[in-house]
């Protein structure tokens, strides 16, 4: 039986990625070649440095590899070639990269310049691939305490770049709830900062990770976009106020532990069918061994989705984007262009849908 929708036409579709970090995009080669450098001793070699035990192995794989990243050049690498890989596998259009500043603060390296190197990278990737990027101030609940978190907003406020236009929370949900972050988001909102926030993630028990944090999230951290959000299905009044709520989701359709990536797919199948406003994303391409083109390849090929819904995510991604009103609305108008080639090409009816 020939499939709803070819593979070809999914990797092509254009997208935007808006769950993305930054650590987790570094080849493992690249890696390898950075860590010799700087004389940083990696626990496996470059073929086999991904991999973890569990979820929380897998943080401590990322946090390792942020040590790479010691001067603004290696910055403006990691941004560059992540575009181009995105570009490649599967025409990414916008990223949005998530960067936890205190990952790297040990590397000898400080802010502004980490900053500055990753614009040049954004700048040097726009103008060979088109593609445009912003930059997302991370903070990490597991290692940050409520005042680190303070101060890393502080900080992003004291050197303002325009390319960094939000916060996030990432980390194990089960070093405390959200509003343990309050004072920092509230910090960023009236600095003018968007905020989104990692909740409900799968990886981590409902007792870990409960529906409620949603709640928090939108109420104490005022978050106006939500990255993953899988554990809300376990509760129907989450799920009715967050499809009366209207934010844009991220989750992503390939994740760090092996024996969860046959239930994500139908985990963001049930987000979809609840009503809710989903884009599909890699979370750390690199380490998971994914891209976006796969991304969609797969959770396609396991939920059996036609072309509707290729093309209702790849606009929902630029709706759920932070890119200003004026090049959200050109990327639009892009990304509709470039539908209705690929659907003539493709012979699928284009009916695109309102996102």
């Amino acid at each position: 039986m020939a499939k709803a929708v070819a593979d070809d036409y999914l990797r092509r579709i254009p997208k935007a990625e808006l769950h993305c970090h930054l650590a987790g995009t570094l080849r493992a080669t690249t890696v390898a070649e950075l860590a010799a450098r700087a004389g940083l001793a990696l626990p496996r070699p470059a073929d086999k440095l991904y991999q973890w035990p569990d979820f929380y192995g897998f943080l401590d794989v990322l946090r390792l590899t942020a040590l790479v990243l010691r001067t603004p050049e290696d910055f403006e690498r990691a941004v560059y070639e992540y575009v181009e890989d995105a570009a490649r596998d599967g025409n990414l259009r916008h990223v949005e990269f998530f960067f936890n500043p205190d990952y790297f603060y040990p590397n000898g390296i400080d802010y502004p310049s980490m900053v500055d190197g990753m614009v040049r990278g954004i700048e040097a990737a726009e103008k060979q691939f088109g593609v445009s990027s912003l930059l997302i101030c991370c903070i990490d609940r597991s290692t940050n305490t409520p005042s680190q978190a303070v101060e890393i907003v502080e900080t992003a406020i004291a050197h303002r770049r325009d390319q960094v236009v939000g916060i996030g929370l990432d980390g194990a949900e089960r070093a405390g709830p959200p509003a343990t972050f309050a004072e920092a988001y509230a910090l960023a909102r009236r600095a003018g900062l968007h905020r989104t926030a990692h909740c409900c993630e799968d990886n981590q028990t409902l007792v870990e990770a409960p529906p409620t944090n949603y709640l928090i999230c939108r109420d104490v951290l005022h978050c106006d976009r939500i990255d993953h959000g899988y554990n809300m299905l376990a509760s129907d009044f989450v799920m009715a106020e967050a499809r009366r709520d209207g934010l844009y989701f991220t989750p992503c359709a390939w994740t760090s532990l092996v024996h969860n990536r046959p239930h994500r797919p139908q985990r963001i199948r049930r987000m979809v069918e609840a009503g809710l406003n989903v884009t599909i994303n890699t979370d750390d391409p690199a380490m998971f061994e994914t891209n976006l083109g796969h991304g969609f390849t797969t959770l396609f090929e396991s939920i059996g989705w036609g072309p509707d819904m290729a093309r209702r995510f790849s606009l929902a991604s630029v709706e759920a984007s932070w890119l200003d009103e004026s090049d959200k609305s050109a990327l639009r108008l892009a990304f509709r262009k470039e539908i209705a080639a690929l659907d003539a090409e493709f012979g699928y009816a284009t009916a695109q849908p309102t996102v």
